[in-house]
């Protein structure tokens, strides 16, 4: 039986207070021909009851510690086996009934490989990570003169390309980005569809954001064509905390968040000093041998 155009492949952990809002807004789709692959993480707190009674074509359960983005994201796409694979965090919640469909039509473009769809931040989202968000998908976007930026949250993979080639499981951060320029390398188009919006966003902590800042250096860095010097402390650390602390007093000032400001600042000097060690870790760890990656 020839499987549907599209499966979204959603992951989830303890997110019950999002699939209220997010498995609803499934439903309510005008694009119609898809299924779901829900692979849950040991969710406690009603969040597989929630799943369950939302029928998915496959529902996978794992524990905590076995959870691996790259292996999640490539056997969802095994388990799918649609043309098109649409990625969705349980905590994205889509807003209205067209946010599947653009993200469909961008990828129905042969030569576009993988596309991402824009993200909103939640009304109780941080000035710090309010201004990340704008950076990255407000109606000015930054990220459009990076030299590259990818966002997993909301997105889509054609199958076909990433049969080629899947995520590579040795990476625990920064997967998609290291997918994404694998396909630009190979001559494929990556698109940003603005179109397509999840309301999404975490308020971390110091200590949380060090640690993702750290995470996703060290899988930058197993595909950096530089050298270990490119990362340092005046020009990662001290520079860049002042660049992005710039861009948030910027930010405050335009919003009228300004009493927010201190705390941009040390969520900035965490993700920096993050940004910095795990850049030299991940070229201890990386630069050797590559290993094949799973399709």
């Amino acid at each position: 039986m020839k499987p549907p155009a599209v499966t979204i492949i959603l992951r989830s952990f303890n997110e019950a207070w999002a699939l209220q809002h997010t498995l609803p807004a499934l439903r309510s789709q005008h694009f119609k021909d898809w299924q779901i692959v829900v692979i849950d993480s040991g969710s406690t707190d009603g969040s597989v009851d929630l799943i369950r009674a939302f029928h998915p074509a496959h529902f996978v359960q794992i524990t905590p510690a076995e959870y691996n983005p790259s292996r999640v994201m490539n056997h969802g796409m095994r388990l799918g086996q649609s043309p098109f694979g649409i990625f969705l965090n349980a905590d994205a919640t889509p807003q209205g009934p067209d946010w599947l469909g653009p993200l469909v039509r961008a990828l129905e473009d042969p030569q576009v490989a993988a596309c991402f769809g824009r993200q909103i931040p939640r009304p109780d989202c941080q000035a710090a990570f309010a201004c990340d968000y704008d950076r990255c998908f407000g109606p000015q976007r930054e990220s459009a003169r990076w030299e590259h930026f990818f966002s997993m949250v909301s997105s889509g993979l054609r199958r076909e390309i990433w049969e080629q080639r899947g995520f590579r499981e040795d990476l625990q951060y920064a997967e998609d980005d290291e997918y994404t320029r694998w396909c630009r390398s190979r001559g494929y188009r990556i698109a940003y569809v603005p179109e397509s919006i999840v309301m999404h966003s975490h308020n971390y902590t110091p200590a949380q954001a060090r640690k993702r800042a750290f995470g996703d250096a060290r899988a930058l860095a197993a595909t950096w064509p530089g050298s270990l010097n490119d990362f340092n402390l005046p020009r990662t650390v001290l520079l860049g905390w002042m660049q992005d602390f710039r861009k948030d007093i910027a930010f405050c000032l335009r919003e009228r968040r300004l009493s927010e400001l201190p705390s941009a600042a040390v969520i900035r000097w965490h993700q920096r000093r993050g940004r910095l060690a795990g850049f030299r870790q991940g070229w201890v760890d990386y630069h050797r041998a590559d290993p094949a990656p799973t399709p």
